[in-house]
């Protein structure tokens, strides 16, 4: 069976392989980046720990897979017809295809956003903002008043709680007396987590406030100056913002609409198995489906697809996921379904779901080396950031 699968995230890799454990099986991996990332992680590394968390190349996942092949190339158009694909390198048949393509970033027309941001979002943007935070720490300083991240999501909460450790590591090593430090959680919704229970968000919020979070909800991110972020109709004086909410499906989807079904939410519609369309596959955040958007929903699409092309009848059922928010140093909420708890347990349990996460995906190997340098921070400064480095 030859499979063709456009994604290198936790869908595509994981799809990748369950596919290549049986070796009659030839699967093309076509990925617009050499490496895969580890989302749930990218908060630590943006936070001085270590790369090893959130990046690895995908040439190291499947070295031991000859029947996988790898291919970096951005794909721009299908061809249904012909069974083509066509990147910005060249043009791929394909017989089955898995598109599993993520989503990408959006910030909703706000003016200056997207000039004056940061993200953490790929190595590009954490660079960026770690260059900027050491920049603005080299002279001894600080001028900053005011560390403001936008979005009460996942991530934006796991960077509140784990900022200000940051900071406070960088200013000591710069020299920096100043004791007062000031973050500012920004988000649209009434309160923080809109997806999950009000308890948990509650929770949440008592978290970030014994860690010295300035927590502000239904309020309006309106534009951005270099100096200042407005809110509301109220300016906040800040040079740094951190933008971590708005994502939207990959802009292939609409640039090739008129081969797929988009429904309201830009989510790609798919039957009973996942097809959007003889021999095409959507999985992860790109499909229509219930729980779209996170990384065990993807896992879980890619492994019902797989069975499916080995002859499983069965139709597609939706898996709530638990959801497990580190906030702070040992210490997370922990929902599914009605089961909720927070505090060591909950961080337990992030360790055991990061644990369970790595190892889907990686190399034994690498899945323990990732887990276990979760405590270790990398502060190689004032030098460049060491975020890429290999070992």
């Amino acid at each position: 069976m030859k499979v063709t699968i456009v994604g290198g995230g936790f869908g595509g890799v994981k799809a990748a392989l369950e596919l290549a454990e049986h070796p009659n099986n030839h699967v093309t991996l076509i990925s617009d980046k050499p490496d895969f990332q580890y989302y749930p992680a990218l908060f630590a590394t943006a936070t001085g720990h270590s790369h090893r968390q959130s990046w690895i190349p995908l040439e190291t996942i499947f070295d031991d897979w000859p029947n996988v092949e790898l291919i970096t190339d951005e794909i721009v158009k299908l061809h249904p017809d012909t069974r083509q694909l066509v990147g910005k390198q060249g043009t791929y048949d394909y017989k089955t295809l898995i598109l599993a393509l993520g989503s990408v970033t959006t910030y909703f027309g706000i003016e200056g956003l997207d000039t004056f941001s940061y993200g953490i979002k790929s190595q590009d943007e954490i660079r960026r903002l770690q260059n900027h935070l050491f920049e603005e720490m080299r002279d001894g300083s600080d001028d900053e008043k005011n560390y403001v991240i936008i979005g009460g999501g996942a991530t934006g909460v796991e960077l509140a709680g784990a900022l200000g450790e940051y900071l406070l590591v960088l200013r000591r090593h710069f020299g920096i007396r100043k004791k007062r430090l000031r973050i500012t959680l920004v988000e649209a919704a009434p309160r923080l987590l809109p997806r999950l229970s009000e308890s948990t968000s509650r929770k949440a919020a008592a978290r970030l406030k014994r860690l010295g979070v300035h927590v502000e909800t239904d309020k309006k991110v309106e534009r951005q100056t270099a100096e200042s972020l407005m809110v509301s109709g109220r300016p906040l004086s800040t040079q740094t913002v951190i933008w971590t909410s708005g994502v939207t499906n990959a802009p292939f989807f609409n640039n090739n609409s008129e081969h797929f079904t988009i429904n309201e939410r830009g989510k790609v519609v798919v039957d009973e198995f996942m097809r959007a369309r003889t021999g095409i596959y959507v999985i992860g955040d790109n499909a229509a489906t219930p729980y779209a958007g996170l990384a065990q929903t993807a896992l879980h699409d890619a492994q019902f697809v797989v069975r499916h092309l080995n002859g499983s009848k069965k139709t597609y059922r939706p898996v709530q996921p638990a959801s497990v928010i580190p906030i702070g140093h040992h210490w997370a909420v922990f929902e599914w379904g009605r089961l909720r708890f927070a505090g060591w347990l909950g961080g337990f349990m992030r360790m055991s779901a990061d644990l369970i996460g790595y190892h889907d995906v990686l190399p034994i190997g690498w899945a323990v080396k990732a887990w276990r340098s979760q405590d270790k921070q990398e502060l190689r400064i004032p030098d460049e950031p060491a975020i890429l480095e290999e070992g």
